[in-house]
C-alpha cells in the first residue's frame, strides 16, 4: 500500500529577491540608446552639483555657493558646497539605480531642482572608468566624510575617512577615463563643455585646467535679462550673442517673455530666406541648464524665419534631457511663442514701416504662411504684402482699388500666358501658382469688402478682348469652321478676338474644369473595358478648352486667307500646338501626335512648293 499517494505538497513561504542589473550593459545602453554622445557625462556633474548646492541653501539661504570644474588630462573633476551625502545616503542613492535625492528627502521643493530621473552618476561611466566621490553631509555636519568608490565592472566600496580629508560640507567627484574615452577628458574639451552646458546656471561655475589658472564659465544674467544704456546698445549686444550662437548676424530680435509659462527668451531673425520645409533647431536651457541645441518643437511650423534661444522651468525634458517632451504644456508654450511672434510683427506694421519692410522683403513667406489662418493678421499685413500681378508686383490693396473683380491663377505658367493680354484689356490678375498667394486671395473679400475674387477661367478672358467686326467674322466662317473640325476631337473649342500684343498669334484658354476633363479623357483613352465604361459614365458637360486666334496678328490673317482647307487645318494645328507650348501645359499622346502631324504636314507644304517653283 503506497501511504504518500495521496499526500498534498505543503506550500513554501515565498522568497524575496532584487533584480541585478549588470553596469556594463546599463553603460552600453545609455552610450548607444539613451544619451546622443558621452559629453553628457558633464552635464551631470553640473546637474548633480547645482542640485547639491540648490538643497542646500534650501535649508540654509546665506550657505555657501561654490561650484568647481578642474580637468588636467588624466582625470576630471567637480566639487561643490553643497548639501552633501552621509554614508546612508551614499549607499542609497548613488548605488540603486532609478533613485534619487531630489525624489526623496526634498520632494516638495522638487520643482526647483535640474534633475529628476535618478539616473545620477551612474551616467558619469559612460565616460569614466571608475567614478570616487568623497561627500560631507551639511544636514550631519559632525559625520565624518564618506568615500564611495566605483569601477565600471559593477563594484563599489564605501568607507569613512578623517575630517580633515572633507573639512566643510560638500562633495568632490573625481573621473578616471575610460580607455577609448580620453578625448571626452581633455581639459579644453571640458571647459568647452561645461561653457556650453553651464553659461547660464544660476550660481558661478568656474574651471580650472592643468595651469592652475582659474576662469568663470556662467555668464548671468542672460543677455536678454542684461540692462542696456540704449535701445541700440541692447540691438548691437542681443546681435553679438545670435552671431556667437548660430552664426549669423540677425534682421532683427524679438523678445519672447512669458512668465505664466516660465519662459525667458529671444528669438533671432535670419538675415536670408530659408525653406518653409526647414525644421529650424533651436537652443532651450532648463533652470540654466543647456538641454537640447536642436529643438525642433518649440516652435509652429510657419515661425521657419526666426532661431529661438530660451530658458524655462515648466517644460518637461525627455529622459535623456536631450530634447523636449511634446505634451500640452509645450503645445501651449508653441501656441504662446508664435502669437508672440505675431504681435511684434503688428508692432513693426503700426510703429516701424522701414523695419517691417526690410523684414518682408526677405520672409514675405513666412508672413504669408502665417497669414492664411489669421484673417486679422491678413488685414493687418495687407498693405505690406507683395504679390505678382497682371500690373507688375505690387500690395492687393493697391491693385483691389483698381480691379474690385480679382482673377486669379492656378499655376506660374497660366498667368504668365495671360498677364500680358490682361493687362492691355483691363482684366485683374494675380499669380496665385506662387505658395500660399492662392489662399490669400481668396481672403481677400473677409478682408475688404466689395472686392470680388474669382479663378480665372476661359470666359472671363474671351470676355475681355475685342470681338472681330461681324462682317469679318463671317467672311472667316469657312476657315473658322475648319479648324473647329481640326481641334474638335482635341476637346478645344476656337474663337476668333482681337488683341494686344499683336506678336501673340493664339492664346490657350482652359480652366480647372476643362482640365479634368482632358484628364478624364484621356485616361479612358487608355483604360480597358471596364475602366474605360466607368470613366466615360463620369462625362460631364465641362466647359471645353478654348483657342483664341488673334485677329490682329499678320500670320493669323494669312492663315485664315489660305484657299487648301487642308493646308489651313495644318496651320491652324500648328498654332493650337504652339500656344499649348507657350502655355506649357502638359502634352497627352493626341497632342503631340498632332504637333509631329502638322510639322511634317508643313515640311511637305514647303518642299512640295520649292519643287514645283524649281520645274518651273
Amino acid at each position: 500500500m503506497n501511504l504518500h499517494a495521496s499526500e498534498e505538497p505543503v506550500p513554501s513561504e515565498p522568497s524575496v529577491s532584487t533584480f541585478q542589473v549588470d553596469l556594463r550593459g546599463l553603460v552600453d545602453l545609455l552610450s548607444h540608446h539613451l544619451y546622443s554622445s558621452p559629453r553628457v557625462y558633464v552635464r551631470e556633474l553640473l546637474q548633480n552639483a547645482v542640485d547639491a548646492v540648490t538643497a542646500r541653501r534650501a535649508t540654509d539661504p546665506a550657505a555657501p555657493a561654490r561650484i568647481r570644474l578642474t580637468a588636467t588630462g588624466g582625470a576630471v573633476v567637480m566639487e561643490d558646497s553643497g548639501i552633501g551625502l552621509t554614508a546612508e545616503e551614499v549607499h542609497t542613492l548613488l548605488a540603486t539605480i532609478g533613485r534619487s535625492s531630489k525624489r526623496d528627502a526634498l520632494d516638495g521643493a522638487r520643482q526647483e531642482f535640474l534633475g529628476q530621473f535618478g539616473i545620477g552618476l551612474l551616467a558619469c561611466f559612460v565616460a569614466a572608468r571608475q567614478i570616487r566621490v568623497v561627500s560631507r553631509s551639511a544636514r550631519r555636519p559632525d559625520e565624518p566624510p564618506v568615500e564611495w568608490l566605483a569601477d565600471d565592472d559593477g563594484s563599489y566600496t564605501v568607507r569613512t575617512l578623517p575630517h580633515e580629508a572633507r573639512p566643510e560640507p560638500g562633495t568632490t567627484v573625481r573621473l578616471e577615463p575610460r580607455p577609448g574615452a580620453e578625448e571626452w577628458t581633455d581639459p579644453a574639451r571640458v571647459a568647452g563643455l561645461a561653457r556650453d552646458f553651464g553659461s547660464l546656471l544660476p550660481y558661478e561655475v568656474t574651471f580650472t585646467g592643468p595651469d592652475g589658472t582659474g576662469r568663470q564659465l556662467t555668464e548671468r544674467p542672460p543677455v536678454w535679462d542684461r540692462p542696456h544704456a540704449t535701445p541700440t546698445a541692447r540691438r548691437v549686444a542681443l546681435a553679438g550673442h545670435c552671431a556667437q550662437v548660430f552664426g549669423f548676424t540677425p534682421l532683427d530680435s524679438i523678445d519672447l517673455d512669458l512668465p505664466v509659462a516660465g519662459v525667458r527668451g529671444v528669438a533671432y531673425v535670419l538675415p536670408s530666406a530659408t525653406s518653409p520645409a526647414h525644421r529650424a533647431p533651436h537652443r532651450v536651457y532648463l533652470k540654466g541648464m543647456l538641454l537640447t541645441d536642436r529643438a525642433d518643437n518649440l516652435l509652429p511650423d510657419w515661425a521657419f524665419f526666426v532661431r529661438v534661444v530660451l530658458d524655462t522651468d515648466t517644460l518637461r525634458p525627455t529622459a535623456s534631457r536631450e530634447n523636449l517632451y511634446d505634451d500640452e504644456t509645450l503645445a501651449a508654450v508653441r501656441e504662446a511663442l508664435g502669437a508672440r511672434v505675431r504681435e511684434w510683427l503688428a508692432d513693426l506694421a503700426a510703429g516701424d514701416p522701414d523695419r517691417l519692410a526690410a523684414f518682408l522683403s526677405v520672409h514675405h513667406l513666412g508672413v504669408k504662411s502665417m497669414a492664411r489662418h489669421d484673417p486679422g493678421l491678413f488685414a493687418l499685413m495687407l498693405p505690406w504684402l507683395p504679390f505678382e500681378t497682371s500690373d507688375g508686383r505690387m500690395t492687393l490693396d493697391r491693385f483691389a482699388r483698381t480691379y474690385p473683380q480679382v482673377h486669379v491663377t492656378r499655376t506660374v505658367e497660366e498667368f504668365r500666358q495671360v498677364a500680358p493680354i490682361a493687362a492691355a484689356h483691363g482684366l485683374g490678375v494675380v499669380n496665385g501658382g506662387y505658395t500660399y498667394d492662392a489662399d490669400l486671395v481668396a481672403l481677400l473679400p473677409q478682408v475688404l469688402p466689395g472686392v470680388g475674387v474669382a479663378e480665372l477661367d476661359a470666359g472671363a478672358v474671351t470676355a475681355h478682348l475685342d470681338p472681330v467686326a461681324p462682317d469679318r467674322e463671317l467672311a472667316l466662317a469657312g476657315f473658322l469652321a475648319t479648324a473647329r473640325t481640326r481641334l474638335d476631337p482635341l476637346g478645344c473649342d476656337v474663337a476668333l478676338r482681337a488683341f494686344q500684343p499683336v506678336t501673340v498669334p493664339a492664346l490657350y484658354l482652359d480652366d480647372r474644369e476643362a482640365r479634368q476633363e482632358r484628364d478624364r479623357a484621356a485616361a479612358e483613352e487608355g483604360a480597358d473595358t471596364l475602366w474605360s465604361d466607368i470613366l466615360g459614365a463620369l462625362r460631364g458637360s465641362a466647359p471645353r478648352a478654348r483657342l483664341v486666334l488673334n485677329h490682329d496678328n499678320a500670320l493669323v490673317r494669312r492663315i485664315a486667307a489660305i484657299e487648301d482647307p487642308e493646308l489651313a487645318g495644318t496651320a491652324v494645328e500648328s498654332l493650337y500646338g504652339q500656344a499649348l507650348l507657350m502655355a506649357q501645359r502638359p502634352l497627352r499622346p493626341a497632342d503631340t501626335s498632332l504637333l509631329n502631324r502638322a510639322f511634317l504636314g508643313l515640311l511637305e507644304w514647303a518642299t512640295h512648293t520649292t519643287a514645283e517653283e524649281g520645274q518651273k
